[in-house]
């Protein structure tokens, strides 16, 4: 039988739209979208990537316990995602000059400059992503997810 493409035919969403997750997956669709189209296939990064670059960026070195915290994921996953970017040469693993048994993790300068290349194709993405939203409206929401994002867990 062939999909109706009217209105009637469609699902009510009454029942999911007061959910949070139902609406961060919906927004999570576009944003994926345009994150794949400026920066996953044209620079072949993927979103974690992308973000401690940028992290790095903003920060001269980090410890693996600090990307750890910030980006919240299991250490072994860390050590990875390091792995990685270390492999294409935009990390490195260097001594910490403060602690000899600590490792400190800091753009290459192949990796500083693909930062570089990258921030002005971020904000044209956020740009895009956000479109439909007021300068004061998109405020709003980052202030709220980074409530979210920093609220204690239950």
């Amino acid at each position: 039988m062939p999909r109706s493409s009217s209105p009637a035919a469609e699902l009510s969403a009454a029942s999911v739209e007061h959910l949070l997750g139902y609406l961060l997956a919906l927004a999570e669709v576009p944003t994926a979208r345009a994150f794949r189209r400026h920066v996953g296939e044209p620079f072949g990064l993927r979103p974690v990537e992308f973000t401690l670059l940028m992290l790095l960026q903003g920060n001269a070195r980090a410890s693996a316990t600090q990307i750890r915290h910030a980006l919240r994921m299991p250490a072994p996953h860390v050590t990875t995602l390091v792995d990685r970017l270390a492999d294409r040469g935009l990390v490195q693993r260097g001594p910490d000059p403060h602690d000899g048994r600590a490792v400190r993790i800091t753009l290459t300068a192949e990796g500083a400059a693909l930062v570089t290349r990258l921030q002005p194709v971020a904000a044209h993405m956020e740009d895009e992503v956000q479109a439909a939203l007021a300068p004061a409206e998109r405020a709003t929401l980052r202030r709220l997810l980074k409530k979210l994002a920093n609220a204690p867990a239950p």
